[in-house]
């Protein structure tokens, strides 16, 4: 039977030096925002990459890259590293998640077009060279897709976010022996009543593999449209099982490059990771910038 995290107060910190990205005016592609990243750490070389949803005076989103080695100050290449391609993706590359999988990298993102939007997957070992497997939920509109860091009973695992009617606007899991089909889609988590993520909810970055369970950090709104973050725990042996669910949230928008900007009243994660005794939650501030805030491990651990 589910059980209630107890609340004590756990929230994250925002870095002092945010927003860490912002729009380069000069670069036409990413002149309008930047903002919704994915961050992966490859502990190897101790390097954060960095995946960012970038868009221009054209409307059209587009991946952008960086790197960065304290996980707060960022390099980033001029040009995007991955753009749109395809029929499914006419209107943009949006939200990208990453995980690292053996050697190679692996990207959920929102291939925007015409059709609504899809679930779409890529992989890469380099983040310049990329392999498009395309459209791997294509039954019906879909996003917020986060892969599992790794093989939970010889199956891949994604949490996603249909959108069929209102009602069952819920984060849902999905199975795969390849990445590429995907079964066993199953309900798992839905918005609650009275509440702070009343309306929808979606997966913000892959989730963390704890003792106690995967953890999951997710967004919610509510009915007027406020988009926060909370955080979730499911069973480490069967990732559809929800644990604990923290009531209140863990974000929330207060600073001024939450609360203006393309979208007001905007706290969205795509990425976080993990960096000495920390966590790392990288989120656009307001459809507008990139921001990290942090938290440490045990800290987030006993409020579980």
């Amino acid at each position: 039977m589910l059980s209630q995290m107890q609340d004590k107060g756990m929230k994250l910190k925002r870095y002092r030096g945010n927003p860490i990205l912002t729009p380069k005016r000069e670069n036409d592609w990413e002149s309008a925002a930047t903002f919704n990243a994915a961050v992966v750490r490859d502990s190897s070389i101790y390097n954060s990459y960095m995946l960012y949803r970038a868009k221009g005076e054209d409307g059209i989103s587009r991946l952008g890259y960086a790197v960065s080695r304290d996980g707060f100050n960022f390099f980033r290449l001029d040009k995007p590293v991955f753009e749109p391609e395809g029929e499914f993706e006419t209107l943009g590359c949006e939200d990208p998640r990453i995980v690292k999988m053996g050697r190679e990298f692996c990207m959920t993102y929102t291939a925007y077009s015409k059709h609504g939007c899809r679930v779409s997957l890529a992989a890469t070992k380099n983040f310049i060279t990329w392999q498009r497997y395309g459209v791997v939920l294509p039954d019906v509109e879909n996003k917020d897709a986060v892969l599992f860091p790794e093989k939970i009973g010889d199956k891949y695992v994604m949490f996603h976010r249909p959108m069929p009617p209102k009602e069952l606007w819920g984060i849902w899991i999905a199975y795969s022996d390849n990445l590429v089909n995907w079964q066993g889609y199953k309900v798992v988590m839905m918005p609650r009543e009275g509440l702070w993520d009343s309306v929808r909810i979606g997966a913000a970055s892959p989730p963390f593999k704890t003792e106690r369970g995967w953890l999951l950090i997710y967004h919610g709104t509510d009915e007027r449209e406020i988009y926060r973050l909370g955080m979730a725990l499911f069973d480490l042996n069967d990732p559809s099982l929800l644990l604990r669910r923290q009531e209140e949230p863990i974000l929330e928008p207060e600073e001024e490059y939450e609360l203006y900007g393309q979208h007001p009243n905007v706290v969205f994660s795509c990425g976080g990771c993990e960096l000495e005794n920390s966590y790392y939650i990288y989120y656009g501030g307001a459809d507008f910038v990139t921001c990290v805030a942090t938290v440490e491990k045990d800290v987030l651990l006993n409020s579980l």
